[in-house]
């Protein structure tokens, strides 16, 4: 079963692709490699999944246990091409512009990649049919909401950036694809992702490097903050056992009077990816500091523009759907990043 796994020098699709190689899946990943963020923690995933990265040209297969091409999403033409040679099965698309502090600087990024990336796959998916196609979207949706825990059949209508107007739309174009073309498409809304390899913009990486070099770091809303951190495995296992389950047509439990945003009538459905259990960020901190044998030097400050006091995530409707819930500890977690942390960065 021939599955493309796009953004696979991405933190997520990284540890995913890796999973589905052990899992008799044909895996052929895509990334654009951008500099968003040093390349090279990129580059060192890739070279993770025995992909030599010296070989790399834009729009050419490197073959191998996982092969790789670099492309733009946005690049119509030649995934078109990519998607008539392997004729997928199962289409992961994870690409996508990450950060909803940097939409803030950069929003024209976000329509290029989350939109018309997302759009081009669509349209590679309609040309050339998958039997599902399975996409991130986030738990940053929610934006205003505050009726926690979150859940899928919540409306999300009031988006705080553009980096979350970008993943709401994402979802409204799955939705009209699945309708129009009878594509089966799944939205995951992903809780605060974290782990080994993780993005160095992220709270985990930022703080942990600042405590290891014995420099202060900023900690928003003085502290008072929560997030339904999620496990990086228990992610790719969610979206491992999600892939040969694509939705169906003719949901009985759709009820167009009364329509819940999580289904449809079309091969359509959502779900929240998260830990179910939110933890105060200033115990985070302190399990950052556990690990590390060392206290930080933390500065306190307001609440950042896009930001949200807290996330928590209802997921009993994944769990039924694939009978797995997310179970790894803070403390399991973060011990598992700073060990990779510090084998890669002393």
């Amino acid at each position: 079963m021939n599955v493309l796994v796009t953004g696979a020098a991405g933190f997520i699709g990284h540890h995913l692709s890796k999973l589905l190689v052990k899992e008799g899946y044909t895996v052929v990943g895509l990334d654009v490699i951008n500099d968003y963020y040093d390349p090279e923690l990129k580059l060192g995933r890739l070279r993770d999944m025995n992909i030599d990265t010296k070989t790399i040209i834009y729009n050419e297969i490197i073959e191998g246990d996982i092969s790789f091409i670099k492309l733009d999403l946005t690049d119509l033409n030649n995934i078109k091409k990519l998607f008539e040679k392997y004729r997928f099965d199962f289409v992961v698309n994870l690409a996508a512009q990450a950060g909803v502090r940097y939409s803030l600087i950069n929003p024209h990024s976000y329509v290029d990649s989350n939109i018309t990336g997302f759009l081009n796959i669509l349209e590679a998916c309609r040309a050339f049919p998958v039997k599902h196609l399975v996409y991130a979207s986030s738990s940053s949706v929610y934006g205003l909401n505050e009726n926690i825990p979150f859940k899928t059949s919540d409306h999300t209508d009031h988006p705080l950036a553009m980096y979350a107007a970008s993943k709401k739309a994402n979802e409204m174009m799955a939705h009209s694809y699945s309708q129009l073309y009878g594509i089966p498409t799944t939205g995951l809304r992903f809780f605060t992702v974290y782990g080994p390899w993780g993005r160095p913009d992220m709270a985990l990486h930022i703080f942990t490097k600042a405590i290891v070099e014995d420099k202060e770091f900023d900690v928003y809303n003085f502290g008072k903050m929560s997030r339904d951190f999620t496990y990086v495995a228990d992610i790719v296992e969610s979206v491992k056992r999600l892939i040969p389950l694509p939705p169906k047509a003719n949901n009985p439990d759709f009820d167009p009077k009364n329509p819940n945003p999580a289904i449809s009538s079309a091969p359509y459905q959502l779900f929240n990816v998260g830990n179910n259990s939110p933890v105060a960020l200033m115990d985070y901190v302190h399990a950052i500091e556990a690990a590390l044998g060392k206290k930080g030097k933390i500065v306190y400050k307001e609440l950042q523009p896009g930001d949200v006091p807290s996330t928590y995530a209802d997921v009993q409707s994944l769990f039924d759907y694939i009978n797995f819930k997310p179970s790894t500890t803070i403390q399991e977690g973060i011990q598992a990043f700073v060990d990779r942390y510090l084998e890669l960065n002393t």
